[in-house]
C-alpha cells in the first residue's frame, strides 16, 4: 500500500501526561478495540511514563528474563504487554515510546515483516532528518550505525492493527544488565562498554532534548500524513482503569507463564 493509503485516514494525536506501566498496556488493548470498532479514529499516541519498569512480551516467563533482587534494587516494576517480542528496559526520561493504532486494512495483504517496515518507514525519515543514518533491521528492530535504536511489537485483532515502538533515548547500561537477565548472559563477557555499543540512544547521536526529538517525530507523521490534536475519551480511560484491576495490574496476567 502506497503513501495514499496513511492519507486516507484522518489520525489522531494523543500526547498524555504520564501514566503507570499497566496504565499504559490497558490502553494499548482498549484503543486497539476502539479504532478497529470504528468508534476512535486511527490515532499516533506517545507515551509517558509513570514510573520505570520492564515491560515483557506476551510470551516471555518473568522468571526467565528478569532478575528480582535488580528489580527490587532499583524500585522497578514488571508488566505484560499484548504483543510478542523481547523485554523492554523502561526509565522516565530516557525512553520514547508510541503506539500506532489503524484499520486492519492499512496492511491488508502484508506480512509481519513487511508491516513492520511499513509501519516504521515515517519513523526513519524523521530520524533522517535529524541527521541519523538508521534502517529496519528485520524483523522487528530499527538500527543505526552504532547499534539498535529501537524495537518494535505488533498484533493484529479486533479488525484493528497496534504497532508500537520503544525507542533508546538513554540508557543506563550498568543498571539495565542488573535488572535484564538477557542483558546480562549477552553482555557478561564484553561488559558495560559493549552495552552502550549495542543500543545506541538517541540522545548521544543528536544531542537534542527528549521533547525536542518527540516534536520532529510527530511533525514529520503530520507532513507525511496528516495529523490532529485529539484526547482521550473518558470511557476510554475508564475502561483502561477497569482492565488494570482486572487483567494487567495482576499478578495472574503478569506471570501467566511460569
Amino acid at each position: 500500500m502506497s503513501r495514499t493509503g496513511w492519507k486516507g485516514y484522518d489520525w489522531q494525536l494523543l500526547r498524555d501526561g504520564p501514566m503507570s506501566p499497566a496504565l499504559h498496556m490497558a490502553l494499548d488493548e482498549v484503543l486497539t478495540y476502539e479504532v478497529g470498532a470504528g468508534r476512535r479514529r486511527p490515532t499516533v499516541r506517545i507515551w509517558e511514563w509513570g514510573g520505570p519498569a520492564v515491560v515483557i512480551g506476551r510470551y516471555q516467563s518473568v522468571k526467565n528474563e528478569v532478575d528480582p533482587e535488580g528489580l527490587e534494587r532499583h524500585g522497578m516494576s514488571v508488566v505484560r504487554r499484548i504483543t510478542g517480542g523481547g523485554a523492554m528496559f523502561i526509565e522516565p526520561g530516557n525512553t520514547i515510546t508510541y503506539s500506532l493504532y489503524a484499520p486492519q486494512e492499512l496492511v491488508a495483504g502484508m506480512s509481519f515483516q513487511e508491516s513492520y517496515a511499513f509501519m516504521d518507514a515515517w519513523v526513519l525519515e524523521a530520524l533522517k532528518s535529524l541527521g541519523i543514518k538508521a534502517w529496519y533491521q528485520p524483523i522487528n528492530d530499527i538500527t543505526g550505525e552504532g547499534g539498535k535504536i529501537a524495537g518494535a511489537a505488533q498484533t493484529r485483532r479486533g479488525g484493528a492493527v497496534l504497532h508500537h515502538v520503544t525507542m533508546a533515548y538513554d540508557i543506563d547500561a550498568a543498571k539495565m544488565v542488573q535488572v535484564l537477565r538477557i542483558g546480562r548472559e549477552k553482555l557478561s563477557d564484553k561488559g558495560q562498554t559493549s552495552a552502550q555499543k549495542r543500543v545506541d540512544p538517541l540522545r548521544s547521536q543528536t544531542g537534542l532534548p527528549r521533547e525536542a526529538v518527540i516534536d520532529r517525530m510527530v511533525e514529520t507523521f503530520d507532513s507525511l500524513h496528516g495529523l490532529r490534536q485529539d484526547a482521550l475519551k473518558p470511557q476510554e480511560l475508564e475502561a483502561a482503569h477497569a482492565l488494570v484491576e482486572s487483567k494487567f495490574g495482576t499478578r495472574e496476567w503478569v506471570h501467566i507463564i511460569p
